[in-house]
């Protein structure tokens, strides 16, 4: 995206809509690490900047094209059937994160140096950043900014600590292939940690070319 609008709860629009299942008898948020297939499906809302008080329903395509509406009857059975598993649809404008109230933040910088180091370049995709920053910053120095302030244009966001990273990162955005090499080598060289956990302080704007600084 070209710009966000976020707030204490993250960015406008991310992960309002989820998957559940069933697990163990208790409701379970659904992701790529327990169904793989989920990388053959996408969702979009329509253009524009997304308002966090009115977030719109998306539009998720299937992968054999077909479209549908987030409150389309026939959306739950079409993911249940391709998924091999009875799932329902959550839509919660409070944002359902791993952390909640929080954005994540990756530095190129780093992608560049672990792709180095794998000899692959790795699609930034993977690591499901909220912002992307490009810093007159070496790898990994992120790792260090746990308590500072980064400043995106006039927007104050509170670094909270490094990213603990889980397998999702292994999958190939488009094709869902898995490369194990990247979490093994996140953990053997850097406690399997990549990106840091951010919260804004208030509302703001944030965009494509804005200037950053850590504070």
């Amino acid at each position: 995206m070209d710009a966000l609008l976020v707030d204490g709860r993250g960015a406008a629009g991310d992960r309002a809509h989820a998957l559940f299942d069933t697990f163990k008898g208790a409701p379970r948020r659904l992701t790529v690490r327990e169904a793989p297939r989920m990388l053959a499906w996408h969702a979009r809302y329509a253009e524009g900047e997304i308002d966090p008080d009115d977030v719109p329903l998306p539009v998720v395509t299937a992968p054999d094209g077909a479209t549908f509406a987030w409150n389309d009857p026939g959306l739950p059975a079409a993911l249940a059937a391709d998924l091999a598993r009875t799932v329902t649809l959550r839509r919660d404008l409070a944002l359902m994160q791993d952390l909640d109230d929080s954005l994540l933040v990756t530095v190129e910088a780093t992608r560049r140096a672990v792709g180095g180091a794998l000899e692959s370049d790795l699609d930034t995709r993977r690591f499901r950043p909220n912002l992307h920053l490009a810093l007159d910053a070496p790898a990994f120095a992120e790792e260090r900014w746990a308590g500072r302030t980064l400043m995106v244009a006039d927007v104050a966001l509170e670094l909270l600590h490094p990213c603990e990273r889980c397998v999702i990162p292994t999958r190939d955005p488009d094709t869902g292939a898995r490369d194990a090499r990247i979490l093994r080598w996140l953990a053997r060289e850097h406690g399997s940690l990549f990106g840091i956990n951010a919260r804004a302080r208030a509302p703001g704007r944030i965009a494509l070319g804005d200037a950053v600084r850590v504070l």
